[in-house]
């Protein structure tokens, strides 16, 4: 009898059901915690001539702390039966600065952290292990991993599907027109930016910290564009139609940007000091408006270039030269898995850690005492912030139900557990479309597994053999075309 079944057998016998859980996990201890680390590297509390510099981080393998003070190393099953939390303890480098100067002399290495290590992965010490090896050690052999023991319990990080962040996304909306939007999600924050078309031709672009949408022509002023250049943007006669009404109604098209910002200074914090009607303008240019291309000034040249194309794009749908994007393509969305959701939540504990940090060396400063970089930090707030994370499931976007228990009724039931993906959408609402299987999903999700009820369409499964990319520099992508010189370096 011919065996039908061999390409299967074949690949599931050289790859784990949930490497793409365990890859996601790895590329955050590799890279990820070194992201938020670098971000947020420089401590300033509010004392005279003092700061703290982070240099580097560092990971160890799981230990434990014995009664008697002794440190060992554990293995999943110990702390399992002895109701432990499977983590590595993680060191941070530190240099104080002391008047603007580097003080690498006073060069320290502190605890800061039990960070919650996933079962197979690379800080895991079965993550090397023969099958021999696994048994001799009391441990299960056919354990696929991919999951968290957090004080005795197995839980899970399930996937969160979500549109695609920092990509152009246009649509047809009723009652609106034509909507390009783009989700500008940079590593601590997430803007939702969207140029609208009206059926007369006219844009207004909508971003955080605005109740209604403002004209598009005024922004793009005060970001420092030429009327002449905004005009000669595109070649489409319609398109170009389009960006001359806008031009021509707009009572910015005389202003300089200095009062193309004043005036965005003025809608935007009405009977204020004029000082901070331009700082607030000036912040709304540089951090609510597509973050992801820069917080500084230097950006506002490519910020005004991406709103131009939002504003094509748009044209272009409703003069059908181009056809809307369907927000149900499975190219418009990504899986955030756990390496993903540990980074957001590792960078909100993040936070409030260095908050902690700096709130001790005022109090330490404020009583007279000795300031020393060491015992201002304290270990248990960054650790206490990520346990109670992974032991509740609530996230720091608001989600709820991240993490899971993991299902054991069988290995099936764990399996399917440990491919879960999850929509953020509620429940209640009709979401019929976004429930409905896509041509797309085939050989991505099963397009049967999924739960009766409220949840059906929302909770989905991914195949047997659909695999997770972990994702790419984008940066350095960046910097490679530009060297190719296949987009403008300006």
């Amino acid at each position: 009898m011919v065996n039908t079944h061999e390409i299967l057998e074949s690949y599931l016998e050289s790859t784990s059901m949930v490497q793409q859980q365990i890859e996601s996990y790895n590329r955050f201890i590799n890279l990820g915690i070194k992201r938020v680390v670098e971000s947020q590297s420089l401590v300033e509390p509010e004392v005279n001539n003092f700061a703290i510099k982070f240099k580097g981080i560092r990971l160890e393998q799981p230990a434990i702390i014995e009664a008697d003070s002794s440190t060992r190393h554990v293995l999943p099953n110990e702390t399992l039966a002895r109701n432990l939390t499977y983590s590595a303890p993680m060191y941070i480098t530190y240099a104080p600065i002391v008047s603007g100067i580097e003080k690498t002399d006073s060069m320290g290495e502190a605890f800061i952290c039990e960070l919650p290590v996933m079962v197979k992965s690379d800080l895991c010490y079965t993550h090397n292990m023969t099958r021999e090896q696994l048994i001799a050690n009391n441990e299960d052999p056919d354990d696929p991993g991919g999951y968290f023991i957090i004080k005795g319990t197995e839980r899970v990080l399930v996937g969160i599907e979500d549109l695609a962040p920092n990509r152009i996304i246009c649509t047809r909306e009723k009652s609106k027109g034509v909507v390009s939007k783009v989700f500008s999600t940079t590593l601590s924050f997430r803007a939702r930016c969207s140029v609208t078309r009206d059926d007369y031709g006219i844009y207004t672009l909508l971003f955080p910290t605005l109740s209604k949408g403002i004209d598009l022509i005024l922004v793009l002023r005060a970001l420092g564009m030429q009327i002449k250049d905004v005009i000669d943007f595109t070649n489409n006669k319609d398109v170009k139609n389009d960006f001359l009404l806008n031009s021509d109604l707009s009572k910015a098209k005389d202003m300089t940007p200095a009062l193309a910002l004043e005036e965005l200074g003025r809608m935007s914090a009405p009977n204020q000091a004029k000082a901070y009607q331009e700082k607030r303008a000036e912040m709304q240019l540089d951090t609510y408006i597509l973050p992801h291309l820069g917080t500084t000034p230097d950006a506002r040249k490519s910020k005004a270039l991406y709103l131009m194309h939002m504003a094509e794009r748009a044209s272009l749908v409703a003069y059908n030269y181009a056809k809307s994007d369907d927000k149900d393509h499975y190219a418009n969305k990504r899986i955030k898995l756990a390496g993903d959701l540990m980074e957001e939540l590792f960078n909100n504990a993040f936070k409030f850690f260095i908050k902690d940090i700096k709130y001790h060396i005022e109090r330490t400063t404020a009583r007279g005492r000795k300031l020393t970089v060491r015992t201002n930090i304290n270990p248990d707030t960054l650790t206490d912030k990520v346990l109670y994370s992974m032991g509740t499931g609530s996230w720091p976007a608001g989600q709820t139900g991240v993490s899971q228990v993991l299902d054991r009724t069988n290995i099936m039931s764990a399996l399917a557990h440990l491919r879960r993906v999850k929509s953020p959408l509620a429940k209640k609402h009709p979401h019929f479309r976004a429930r409905d299987v896509h041509g797309t999903h085939v050989g991505k999700l099963c397009p049967s597994e999924t739960p009766e009820g409220v949840e059906v369409g929302l909770t989905r499964y991914l195949a047997i053999m659909s695999r997770v990319t972990v994702g790419a520099d984008e940066a350095m992508l960046e910097d490679k075309i530009k060297e190719l010189k296949l987009i403008n370096n300006e």
